[in-house]
């Protein structure tokens, strides 16, 4: 090729070169007025070879030696067929130069625009793309003696045969090193993170440049990476690494989990081994092995620009903030040169900035690890579909990483339908506005869609409503029984929108302003940061609105309820943002920030615009038969059966069951499968209705070829095999299921998922598979009546017309422990609420709390003896007030006093059931003088008295 003079493409090529060899730190001279000798680098040009090498284009010398070649291209031409022609050139040195290695082992091809290396260190050594060449000490510090002298040896080894791998015990490259990791030690690691790390080192072995992993969300990749970066440092030599993030908030997360991690060989912390610098600057330490910060401050350091205020590194790609339109563009920064770090993990590296920043990190010669719940399109082309992990959010439950969720539904009339402002004469609008608030007044009605709100439109009654009727229901449907509103996310459209939600949430919860807040990028007062802690690790707020900042990444393991009050187009962020629920949380951490919680064995997305019902869902609930019993899953496998949709509800069952046990109660359970876990059963059951692994096994068993694609009917048999497999320890064991059942009736608590949605009129939000399971609840209900009304006290009295006895308090809770007990667990508020759904028009007194009593009003009704449904104390009032008129027709007269302690006996009736004399020595009777001073009320009558109500009123 010519010298760097002249127009042409070999000139602006050289010209180019040039420039870059000397921003890296070279000197670049011509060969007749060398000296090697006058820098730490040297390039000389033109540097001839021994006789048939011709020419190095340049010669590259660091401390007064050669050490590689750099093949000079014309412009646009073509790297991959140059490669024999430097090896060439790097074989051909004289011998009186004395090169540290012959052949020279770091051979450079540029065409001006594009670089390769090829690495003879390597262990197979293959051209990969760099930045530019690299700088005089990189090469020195590759060649020092430590790693110099094990190199000639394996080098002198092989080629006298004698060479064994585990004469490479000093490998001389970081590549070289990965192929000689020792073993994984697990520790405290959950097998999907063990087969991460271990998969991701088998990819590093074939030097592949990038990988990636997909974890579902909660199962675990942060200490997963921290753990491989562990071994990477210590094992593979890395001398700096990189966890990239994208928010300030998830660089503060990693930098906690980096300092919580202890070594498992020496139980030591990382950052007492190790210096990790989480960037709050644009400087990084000297002894810094690990640097921690987002990619918008990496671009901004090798551009050289101070990133301040910190804020910048939060809003530049928040949906309340401006992104980047085009691919940014980087240059060489010689205070970070491309081989500054060995590896990058690039976390929640599905987000579409990498579209825009991709070539930032591309800058660095360096192995590239994506981490991701949510994989995109792109995400595998930019990781060059080199997928070394994938671990599902069905497989993570059945393990136990993460936590099932259950669906609520909430819809509203103007949500679903949108509404018209009338211009009336005196119809006056609120109008937002940049510049503050204004009123005006419509020229005409403005029709409005449910799209439309909290952009064009803002409708605070349909957020109070919506907010009404989840505070109404957190505590009864969505979570029975709880005192206190379990840790709740609830996801706005905008910034504003979120100011709405908080306003009307504290005001219709009547809490101040610590109950509810908003965390968002435009925060102001606390930091976002601070306030997120306050939400995962202290008792309030209880509720906190976001937009995005909490969607992705942000582990807060207490939330049990995540609401969408906002639609969501891309299915990635969609769940992402349902992955913030997902999070296994220890009861003792739950119960600090929850006191009246017991453990997390699921959570529940409150759905308010249909998300769920959206093409975006791929992730379903692993429970699909929610109204069939542990038993009769058990019952289903025992029968050979392997259906998926009952193994994926088994699978379920167990990993709550899982969560809920004791220690001892996991190893009674272990013993009684022949040495499997709970866990691991599970994982089996998800396994096996795996499609893929469906295909898989059908070529397996018919011998079919990877080309072959096998027919349905085989594919159908291997599932029934795999399905055969995973339910082998339950089907071959009755001990088992029954141990199982057993253990279940002490701690399975049925969460009934039925949503009773009064606010939209005239129309029942409830999906197909509600309605299925109401009529599941109720058939199952009126079954049991008659399969029992020989056996149990209570339903001998219904069942006999006309009654011949009465009915007894303790008779109507013997009927209501039995029908509690699993598999059914109804009470009257879950049966009642399934013939609300079923037959509104016939219920009275919908939602809320039912009392012991209101089993006799459902009795009634499922047995056809009355026709509507209503309170059990309405029915009493209404006969009271039938059996008082006809008193009074038959011209018996009550004082106003016998009055009022009449209607103390019909309210004691209504909630009892009965009334005996001696209920007149407890309250309220004994606070008005009790049976003594109702003796004096009633005199000789009292009895009779007592014996009518008794046969009028309970009839």
């Amino acid at each position: 090729m010519t010298r760097s003079g002249g127009d042409g493409p070999e000139a602006a090529a050289r010209r180019k070169i040039d420039a870059a060899l000397a921003a890296s730190g070279w000197l670049v001279q011509d060969r007749d007025e060398m000296i090697v000798g006058a820098g730490r680098g040297v390039a000389v040009r033109e540097f001839k070879l021994t006789a048939g090498h011709g020419y190095a284009d340049y010669l590259l010398f660091v401390d007064d030696k050669a050490v590689g070649v750099l093949e000079a291209k014309p412009e646009g031409h073509t790297l991959t067929g140059v490669e024999p022609q430097a090896k060439k050139y790097s074989e051909g040195l004289p011998e009186n130069l004395d090169p540290p290695l012959a052949p020279l082992p770091f051979l450079y091809i540029s065409n001006g625009s594009e670089t390769t290396l090829t690495n003879l260190l390597d262990p197979k050594p293959r051209s990969r793309s760099v930045f530019q060449v690299h700088r005089p000490e990189t090469l020195a510090d590759w060649l020092s003696a430590d790693t110099l002298d094990a190199w000639v040896k394996a080098l002198h080894d092989k080629r006298s045969g004698s060479y064994t791998a585990a004469d490479d015990t000093r490998p001389s490259s970081f590549r070289s090193r990965l192929t000689a990791m020792p073993p994984l030690e697990r520790g405290p690691l959950f097998p999907n993170q063990v087969r991460a790390i271990e998969n991701l080192e088998h990819s590093l072995k074939q030097d592949k440049p990038r990988a990636l992993i997909q974890m579902a969300t909660g199962s675990g990749k942060t200490i997963m990476a921290v753990t491989s970066l562990y071994r990477l440092i210590k094992f593979g030599g890395a001398r700096r690494a990189l966890f990239l993030v994208d928010r300030t908030n998830l660089g503060e997360q990693a930098e906690m989990a980096f300092q919580d991690f202890r070594t498992p060989d020496t139980n030591r912390k990382f950052t007492e081994l190790y210096n990790v610098q989480r960037l709050t600057s644009n400087t990084i330490g000297a002894s810094t092995k690990v640097v921690i910060t987002t990619i918008q401050r990496l671009y901004s350091m090798l551009k050289g620009l101070e990133l301040n205020p910190s804020e910048e590194e939060e809003t530049q790609f928040a949906s309340e903030g401006p992104a980047p339109k085009q691919p940014l563009p980087v240059v060489y920064n010689a205070a970070y040169p491309p081989e500054y770090f060995d590896v990058i993990f690039i976390d929640e590296c599905h987000r579409s900035i990498y579209s825009l920043w991709g070539q930032v990190v591309e800058y660095f010669d360096a192995h590239l690890i994506g981490l991701t719940a949510t994989p995109a399109k792109d995400t595998f082309g930019f990781f060059k579909k080199n997928l070394v992990m994938e671990y599902s959010h069905e497989q993570a439950v059945a393990d136990g990483v993460n936590v099932q969720f259950l669906v609520y539904k909430l819809r509203t009339k103007i949500t679903e339908q949108g509404s018209t402002i009338v211009a009336g004469p005196d119809t006056m609008l609120r109008v937002r506005t940049r510049s503050g608030e204004k009123w005006m007044k419509p020229d005409e009605d403005i029709h409005y869609k449910g799209s439309d709100l909290d952009n064009r439109i803002v409708t605070p009654d349909q957020i109070r409503t919506l907010v009404r009727a989840f505070k109404e229901r957190v505590r009864t449907e969505i979570f029975p029984g709880r005192e206190n509103v379990p840790k709740t996310l609830v996801f706005a459209k905008d910034d504003q929108h979120a100011e709405d939600i908080v306003k009307i949430i504290r005001e219709e919860f009547d809490e101040g302003n610590d109950f509810c807040q908003k965390i968002t990028y435009k925060t102001t007062g606390s930091k976002p940061a601070d306030l997120i802690r306050k939400f995962r690790t202290e008792f309030d707020p209880r509720i906190a609105v976001t937009v995005d900042m909490i969607a992705t990444g942000t582990d807060i393991r207490p939330i049990e309820i995540v609401w969408f009050m906002r639609s969501v187009q891309s299915r990635v962020m969609f769940e992402q943002m349902k992955g913030r629920g997902v999070r296994v949380v220890d009861k003792t951490e739950l119960q600090q920030v929850s006191r009246d919680a017991t453990a997390k064995t699921h959570f529940v997305i409150v759905d308010s615009v249909e998300v769920t019902e959206s093409d975006l869902n791929d992730t379903q609930p692993l429970e699909r038969k929610r109204n069939v019993s542990l038993k009769d899953l058990l019952e289903h496998v025992a029968a050979g059966g392997t259906h998926p949709d009952v193994l994926s509800s088994l699978a379920a069952r167990l990993a709550r069951l899982d969560r809920e046990c004791s220690d001892d109660e996991r190893k009674a359970i272990c013993d009684a499968a022949g040495g499997k876990t709970v866990a691991e059963i599970a994982g089996a059951l998800v396994a096996a209705i795996d499609p893929d692994r469906h295909v898989a096994e059908a070529r397996e068993l018919f011998k079919l070829d990877q080309e072959t694609e096998p027919k349905s009917e085989q594919i159908k048999k291997a599932a029934v095999a795999l399905g055969k497999a995973a339910t082998e320890p339950l089907a071959q064991r009755p001990a088992l299921r029954k141990h199982l059942l057993s253990i279940q009736k002490t701690h399975e608590q049925i969460v009934d998922e039925i949503s009773i949605d009064k606010l939209l009129l005239n129309k029942t939000g409830f999906s197909k598979e509600a309605k299925e399971h109401a009529m599941s609840v109720v058939a199952s209900f009126e079954q049991y009546l008659a399969d029992h009304k020989d056996e149990i006290e209570a339903l001998k009295f219904f069942y006999s017309i006309p009654h011949r006895n009465r009915l007894h308090f303790k008779d109507i809770k013997a009927l209501a422990d039995a029908i509690k007990q699993p598999p059914r667990s109804w009470t009257p508020e879950k049966l009642w609420r399934a013939y609300e759904l079923l037959q509104r028009d016939k219920v009275k007194g919908a939602g809320g709390k039912r009392l012991l009593t209101d089993i006799v009003s459902l009795v009634r009704f499922a047995l056809h003896q009355d026709s509507d449904l209503r309170p059990y104390h309405e029915g009493v009032r209404e006969r009271f007030a039938a059996w008082m008129t006809q008193q009074a027709t038959k011209g018996r007269k009550f004082t106003d006093q016998q009055v009022r302690w009449l209607e103390m006996m019909r309210d004691h009736i209504a909630t009892s059931v009965e009334m005996d004399i001696e209920d007149l020595d407890a309250a309220p009777f004994v606070q008005q003088g009790g049976r003594g001073k109702a003796v004096e009320v009633f005199g000789k009558t009292l009895p009779k008295v007592i014996k009518e109500l008794n046969e009028v009123l309970v009839a």
